[in-house]
């Protein structure tokens, strides 16, 4: 079945694996991260052009949306950084318009980054619940300029979104910008990723830990290829880890150098059996190899990866801490609950141990045509979706890949799932 060329996607999908080994390569999408960013900044610089951009839905929506620059309402649907990154981009070119979302989205919260605007000259209202989407912007008071940069003070521990919508309007502002961190940063590689993007097109951006500091000037129009996205990377790992013995898949577009923090998969799946070759061609090998005894690991600054590496170190059996999973709680599900209700139906386990530490378990875990609820998370489908390696399994919602991986489905069918 070729999902992404059917106009209605099916309630659910049964994927089936015929049990030989898995070989060949997959192609991942560019990075949703870094589209999402350059759009924002390639708007500010008045051009350059933009290769290899996300077919992700997110994407799509911003781009469409910073095309109708004048719109009465803008919808960012589910997306965190489309309200995120338009709610300051918007605020600080003075639009006045309403900003709305998914009845999830209006339950992420964005009072920081709200009240950091207004801080800046932004008259924001929130439309319902104080300190939640949607909003509504009604123009920017001017501020004149000053020796120094304009000084926020921002917490950390919510969402590296909102310190990565401030940085790339800082140079738009008549002083320039001085954000203050405080608390545990969360995400930190995302918000270099949003510096080295910043520099590329010309910006000026200090990292000095808990502060960060940018120039005022102009953007300049510059050109810039998309990478292909490590977070999507991520359940093809998890699919050479739990495929039969000899199993090794290939992944173009893949840089060695990489901006986004989720190539932390490469070390994370080192311990969970998967060696990672970087290849002359910008790609990857992925070769399967001996999981450790037990692994321990912090997803503080790549969060995204938790669900994947839960679910493939309980259908390994290998003992895992993990810490640093502040921020799943206010994703596009709660995804500390969905793990915890979805690996139990396999015979897997999610702890809370206190003090931020998970412990990840199994007894007798077995994939015997289970489904899975997807709690309108893509990442909750793809986490899961390797798990047919090992028995038959019902994905509920597939639509939901649409958001970050579209092709994901077809992907699968072209290796060798069986997908119904």
């Amino acid at each position: 079945m070729t999902i992404s060329s059917s106009p209605e996607y099916p309630a659910s999908l049964q994927l089936t694996w015929p049990s030989q080994v898995l070989r060949g390569s997959a192609q991942v999408p560019a990075s949703k991260s870094e589209s999402n960013r350059a759009l924002i900044i390639q708007a500010l610089a008045g051009g350059g052009q933009l290769r290899n951009l996300s077919d992700a839905n997110d994407t799509q929506l911003m781009e469409r949306l910073l095309q109708d620059p004048a719109a009465a309402t803008f919808d960012a649907e589910d997306a965190g950084t489309v309200m995120r990154f338009l709610t300051a981009y918007l605020a600080m070119t003075g639009r006045q318009t309403e900003l709305v979302g998914t009845a999830r989205m209006l339950e992420r919260p964005i009072g920081v980054l709200v009240e950091a605007l207004r801080q800046l000259g932004a008259r924001i209202e929130y439309a319902g619940q104080e300190g939640y989407p949607p909003l509504r912007l009604q123009g920017r008071t001017p501020q004149p300029a000053e020796e120094d940069p304009t000084e926020l003070t921002v917490r950390g521990d919510i969402s590296s979104q909102y310190i990565s919508a401030l940085l790339m309007i800082g140079p738009t502002l008549p002083s320039g910008l001085r954000i203050w961190l405080t608390g545990k940063v969360g995400s930190r590689p995302y918000i270099r990723m949003t510096q080295a993007l910043m520099q590329h097109f010309g910006a000026q951006c200090r990292d000095l830990g808990e502060v960060l500091e940018v120039r005022s000037q102009a953007y300049q129009p510059t050109d810039y290829t998309v990478e292909g996205d490590w977070s999507a990377a991520s359940y093809w790992y998890a699919m050479v880890a739990l495929a039969p013995a000899g199993s090794h898949l290939t992944l173009p577009t893949l840089r060695r150098y990489s901006w986004q923090g989720d190539q932390a998969i490469v070390g994370i799946m080192a311990q969970l059996g998967v060696q990672t070759e970087f290849l002359a061609n910008e790609s990857v090998r992925l070769t399967q190899t001996a999981p450790a005894a037990a692994v321990e690991q912090d997803f503080t600054d790549c969060p995204d990866l938790a669900q994947t590496v839960a679910v493939v170190a309980a259908a390994l059996g290998v003992p895992t801490i993990m810490t640093g999973l502040e921020s799943l709680r206010i994703k596009e599900t709660d995804r500390i609950a969905a793990l915890q209700q979805e690996l139990a139906k396999f015979g897997g386990a999610l702890t809370d141990e206190g003090e931020g530490r998970f412990r990840v378990s199994a007894d007798g875990f077995e994939v015997k045509n289970q489904t899975v609820a997807t709690y309108h998370d893509h990442r909750m489908a793809m986490a899961f979706a390797p798990l047919a390696l090992r028995g038959p399994l019902t994905i509920e919602a597939p639509r939901v890949v649409r958001k970050s991986y579209p092709q994901f489905w077809q992907e699968l069918g072209k290796i060798g799932f069986e997908v119904r």
